[in-house]
């Protein structure tokens, strides 16, 4: 027998007041002072370029990327999940990190132009190519 989840319209409409007030909320945080002040790092920047390029990434991938250690590399992830920039996900005894998807469009805007203005340059363009060399990369 199956079961039938029956849902009001009023109950809808909280639910989606609900999502919007948690995006007011999220893109009243990300002002251009701490979003520009995060990216003012150019391991952060690395990070997020690798990112942006390749989705989610675990630290390891992104030590061996970079060729920073995993403790700087987590150091660096704390300040841009402090900032809501990225988000992480665990599967096991990994910890998995992506450009946060709800930045707000500026940002979002801000960091595809970046993408493009660093294409092939150093040093995002031998982060990219180290990452596709890595053989032992985890995958959830």
């Amino acid at each position: 027998m199956d079961a039938c989840v029956c849902v009001s319209e009023a109950d809808l409409d909280y639910n989606r007041q609900g999502i919007y007030m948690q995006a007011a909320i999220y893109e009243s945080r990300m002002t251009p002072d701490n979003f520009f002040r995060a990216l003012s790092d150019a391991t952060r920047l690395r990070t997020l370029m690798l990112m942006q390029r390749r989705g989610e990434l675990c630290v390891c991938e992104l030590a061996h990327a970079l060729k920073l250690s995993q403790p700087k590399i987590s150091r660096h992830l704390a300040v841009l999940r402090e900032t809501q920039m990225v988000s992480d996900r665990r599967d096991g005894l990994w910890v998995f990190y992506r450009v946060h998807p709800n930045l707000p469009r500026w940002t979002q805007r801000v960091l595809a132009e970046a993408l493009a203005g660093v294409d092939g340059k150093r040093p995002y363009a031998q982060d990219a190519q180290r990452f596709t060399e890595m053989s032992d990369r985890p995958r959830a």
